[in-house]
């Protein structure tokens, strides 16, 4: 008798713990948990881009990705004015 009703307390702790990761698994996969990861990686990366590991601005990068933006925005005021 006790090995059958360590069997069920066994199934009962199982599907518990079951359910928890199921939740877990639901709680990761919805579109907004996966846009906040998303959107705190591009924050990291940035972050890493643009300052040494001892937290200094990267001055270079910095105003190289400002230049790359300038120049984009130019190109597109150029292309509005020619039409």
């Amino acid at each position: 008798m006790s090995s059958i009703s360590a069997l069920e307390a066994d199934i009962a702790e199982r599907r518990v713990r079951l359910a928890r990761t199921l939740d877990e698994i639901t709680a990761k996969a919805t579109p907004s948990a996966i846009a906040k990861r998303e959107v705190e990686k591009a924050k990291a990366r940035f972050a890493d881009a643009t300052t040494t590991p001892e937290g200094d601005l990267r001055v270079e990068r910095v105003a190289a990705a400002v230049a790359v933006v300038a120049v984009i925005v130019a190109l597109k005021v150029l292309r509005r004015r020619r039409r």
